[in-house]
Formats: C-alpha cells, sequence, structure tokens
C-alpha cells in the first residue's frame, strides 16, 4: 500500500470493506502504454472499473473508452466524451441497446457473430464493426478463450458480410485473457489476426 493511500485512508477512515484507487497510478498505467504503443489507439475497458474519476481522468488525457452497457455509455458521455471515442465492445448485445448507442452517436462496435452483425445493421447502419477472433489465453489469470470471438477464417467471411449488409468491416480484436501472465500469448494472436489480412 502507498503512502498517499495509507494517509488517505487515516484522514478519512472509509467504512470497509472499500476499494480505494490512486488516480495517479491509474495515470501512470496509461502514460506508459502511450509511451510504448505510440500509434496504438488506447480504449479503456470502462466495465473494469466504472469510477466516474477514472473516466474523467482518462478523458483528459485523450483515451477512448470501450464499453459493455448503456449505463457506460451514459457515465461517458455525461463526463464529456465524445462519442467518436467510445466503442461498444461488448460482443453479445441487446439490439436495443446498439440503436441506444447508435442514437447517441457511438459508430464503433465489436462482434463474432452472423447474429450480432444482423442486429448492427438494423440498429446501428453504416457503422464500423470489428470482428472479434478466438485466441489462446494460457496463462491468464481469466482465460476468455472459449467465451467470445470466432475462428479467423468465420471472421474473414462475416467481415465480408458486413460490408454486404452495409456496414463499415473495419477491423479485427481479440482477447488473451485478463490479468495475461505469458507475453508470447499475444504474438500468437497478432499473428492469427495478421494472416487473416
Amino acid at each position: 500500500m502507498s503512502k498517499k493511500i495509507t494517509k488517505f485512508l487515516a484522514e478519512y477512515q472509509p467504512e470497509t470493506p472499500c476499494l480505494v484507487v490512486d488516480l495517479d497510478v491509474v495515470a501512470q498505467a496509461y502514460k506508459l502504454l502511450r509511451r510504448y504503443m505510440p500509434l496504438a489507439k488506447i480504449f479503456y475497458a470502462v466495465k473494469a472499473n466504472p469510477a466516474p474519476e477514472i473516466v474523467a481522468l482518462l478523458r483528459d488525457l485523450d483515451s477512448s473508452f470501450d464499453v459493455a452497457s448503456p449505463n457506460e455509455i451514459d457515465l461517458c458521455l455525461e463526463r464529456g466524451v465524445g462519442s467518436e471515442r467510445i466503442s461498444f465492445g461488448n460482443t453479445i448485445k441487446k439490439e436495443r441497446d446498439i440503436a441506444y448507442a447508435f442514437a447517441r452517436g457511438v459508430k464503433l462496435y465489436a462482434f463474432d457473430s452472423a447474429v450480432e452483425l444482423e442486429k448492427l445493421a438494423r440498429a446501428a447502419p453504416g457503422s464500423r464493426v470489428f470482428c472479434r477472433i478466438l485466441v489462446e489465453s494460457v496463462g491468464a489469470e481469466w482465460p476468455l478463450s472459449r467465451k467470445f470471438g470466432c475462428s479467423p477464417e468465420m471472421a474473414v467471411e462475416l467481415l465480408r458480410q458486413a460490408k454486404t449488409l452495409g456496414l463499415d468491416p473495419y477491423g479485427v480484436s481479440f482477447h488473451v485473457g485478463s490479468q495475461q501472465t505469458k507475453l508470447d500469448q499475444w504474438d500468437g494472436a497478432i499473428e492469427r489476426a495478421a494472416k487473416m489480412f
């Protein structure tokens, strides 16, 4: 525990259990990512910690935001995040939630199935879409290799289908698992995405 958090707990004596986050640590982590990935557009996964203070801090650092629900969309918009900086990254969405996001200006969506693609075509016409592929997640505290995504071969076909549905096939995504401890898992995932192109 840092001196700053120890001092905070001593001064405010919050009820327990509680979570205390040092915003300086959040800012430092974001800046480190920007330093080592200068060409990447970084999207903060709001579901990881939807604290308004974190959203506001990252907004000011020019972060983009990955949301998974209408509440997270509202949280970002209410904090002054422009809709062009929001991605609806949940691959399984209710059609009414897609329409809600689209009505608020969100134009970037994840998908991993034909059913989801059809919902996007109806509720968010002309939007940019990216397909999530399955990758290995050995070494992750929370492996997600079987929860979301499709095979790269299927993704290629779905991205082609997106174009015929009037959507903009924008790219590919993957998740190597939360708290990944094996850096080589990123190599394999990037290689699978590169082969698709």
